[in-house]
């Protein structure tokens, strides 16, 4: 979903969306959905790699990561029924898995480019997840 469309079906949610900082959690949907992107790509390209027993670990936590960030999304696209502790508990779920994953993926990114690429998108999604956090006072 594109920046616009995550903005754009925001500021046509009929309610009041309780508070919620629109541009960090517009923002904190935008970088979970990159980050979602960018483990699936890693994961692939570690499947690549003539060494791809060395990157089990990166491949999985890549896996995790990319499906914990697209659950993330989602949650945070609904509001109808918005329970907070819910929200707060998939928000630091997801901070932890991509720091996990950034830091595994950081371990590689000298002799793999896609792991660096991975692990910048992880750690902008972390700190996304951790602004909205902060705003709901959560953090």
């Amino acid at each position: 979903m594109s920046s616009t469309a995550v903005r754009d079906m925001l500021a046509t949610y009929p309610a009041d969306l309780g508070g919620i900082d629109p541009g960090k959690l517009t923002r904190c949907i935008e970088e979970c959905g990159a980050c979602a992107q960018a483990c699936t790509a890693c994961a692939d390209a570690c499947l690549s790699e003539g060494m791809v027993g060395d990157l089990t670990k990166c491949i999985r936590t890549d896996m995790d990561c990319a499906d914990i960030c697209t659950a993330t999304a989602a949650v945070l696209s609904r509001h109808t029924g918005y329970d907070a502790g819910v929200t707060a508990a998939m928000l630091h779920a997801c901070a932890t898995v991509c720091k996990a994953c950034a830091d595994e993926c950081a371990s590689h990114a000298d002799m793999h480019d896609h792991c660096r690429i991975c692990a910048e998108a992880c750690r902008s999604c972390e700190q996304a997840c951790d602004d909205l956090l902060e705003s709901l006072g959560r953090r």
